[in-house]
């Protein structure tokens, strides 16, 4: 049994993240280390550097309260360098007891749960085979499993994590079910017993903080149909797929159809070659690049939809969020995408028809840009989609539930968990759009 003072202690949670760049894993992360119960928990977020063409979101973790600790050496790319970002983790463990630490996506994932191991056992009491009392997590946002890198070098990180997750790993995070089974049972990642699926979470209130005049600002009229994309410019986001998807569009279109625009907000390495696609496609007057926005969150309003090309994804806070403004959305079929689709009603003309929006082969530009057709032709369905996706992330990715869900997994890590504590936290999966619509309100 623990002591008064024990129990009167708080937790010390570090979390690990390979850089702070804009995107939905930074925004996740530190939302869950700034909502954690100030009174049980103390954290500490330990970040590295970004890569060229990325745009930093410290200034967010700033704003919620956080002060980053930043190892210079730690990026996205494996290097030699690793070496020390493992011996820099390891002092930063040293000067912080924690006990429970938590490592985001694969870089840090790796770097992180080798540090997170040698810290456990480097103490005196494992001479009598008695490591530290520090749990260790680790949090898939994605997976770089396939469409990263060459057969090769995918097969190289698959066994890295799954020795990583069989040996250095207490508890394995997945953002939704469809995630959970691709990890654990198609590429054999971990025990079945270590998963635990925690959706993400979002604030509805932060999404109607200001006002956007992003129509005004870049001269788009009212009538005119204004597709987004949001997040970063990289091979796995397959924004390629989309310009081509659109160019069909614009040549099938008839003259009375709504003249539809594209805004592709967000930043990356691959910027100027989407550029020129652009112009070889001849979208230059259709398609806006908008860059990174600080004020994304109050973008969608403006917005008619909200698209995704992604070769691969866990589960999409662009998308989320756009639901939660009300905006149906159309996506590849990948990762946990499908989990926050709703029930699937009908399909034609090869893509899928969901509650929520609709979804298409992943690669395929001909079938992308028939559901592109198919949604701006039928405004009422966009409405009704718009409406239920509301309700349906309003009731069940709330960002106090993630909160909650994932105060209830370290107090259990941390062997402080009670009895009430352990009670339900995420709704029942027998949850219908009528419940839903009823807690909404």
């Amino acid at each position: 049994m623990r002591s008064s003072s024990e129990s009167n202690k708080k937790t010390m949670v570090v979390s690990i993240i390979d850089r702070l760049s804009i995107s939905g894993a930074t925004k996740h992360v530190i939302s869950v280390m700034a909502g954690l119960d100030r009174t049980e928990f103390e954290t500490r977020l330990i970040t590295g550097t970004l890569i060229e063409g990325e745009s930093d979101m410290t200034y967010y973790a700033r704003s919620e309260g956080l002060e980053p600790i930043t190892i210079k050496e730690m990026s996205r790319a494996l290097t030699w360098r690793d070496i020390i970002v493992i011996g820099k983790l390891l002092r930063c463990f040293w000067r912080l007891n924690p006990e429970i630490i938590d490592t985001q996506k694969a870089k840090a994932g790796a770097t992180g749960r080798i540090a997170a191991q040698i810290y456990r056992w480097l103490t005196p009491s494992a001479l009598w085979l008695r490591p530290r009392q520090c749990r260790v997590v680790h949090t898939y946002h994605g997976h770089v499993f396939h469409s990263y890198f060459s057969a090769a070098k995918t097969k190289f990180f698959l066994a890295i994590e799954r020795f990583l997750a069989r040996f250095c790993t207490d508890a394995i995070i997945t953002i939704s079910e469809q995630q959970r089974r691709e990890i654990s049972q198609d590429f054999n990642v971990g025990r079945a017993e270590q998963f635990r699926v925690i959706p993400l979470g979002i604030d509805p209130d932060e999404l109607v903080q200001g006002h956007s005049n992003l129509r005004k600002e870049y001269g788009i009229g009212d009538d005119e149909f204004v597709i987004a994309i949001i997040g970063r410019i990289c091979e796995v986001k397959n924004h390629a797929m989309l310009l081509e998807s659109l160019a069909k569009l614009v040549r099938s279109q008839k003259v009375d159809d709504p003249r539809v625009r594209l805004m592709v907000i967000g930043d990356g390495h691959l910027l100027s070659n989407l550029e020129q696609l652009t112009l070889t496609l001849g979208l230059g007057d259709r398609v806006i690049f908008t860059g990174c926005r600080t004020d994304a969150a109050s973008l969608y309003s403006e917005l008619d939809l909200v698209v995704l090309t992604s070769l691969n994804e866990g589960t999409p806070l662009t998308l989320i969020e756009a639901m939660c403004a009300g905006r149906p959305v159309v996506a590849t079929e990948v990762g946990g995408i499908v989990d926050i689709m709703g029930e699937r009603q009908s399909s034609t003309d090869g893509f899928w028809i969901w509650q929520h929006g609709i979804t298409t082969p992943s690669r395929d530009v001909d079938i992308f840009a028939r559901a592109l057709q198919f949604i701006i032709n039928h405004p009422e369905l966009r409405q009704r989609m718009g409406r239920q996706a509301q309700m349906f992330v309003r009731a069940r990715l709330s960002k106090r539930q993630l909160i909650a869900n994932i105060e209830r997994l370290y107090r259990e890590l941390a062997g402080r968990q009670t009895i009430e504590q352990s009670l339900p936290l995420t709704l029942p999966e027998s949850l219908t759009e009528t419940t839903i619509a009823e807690s909404s309100l």
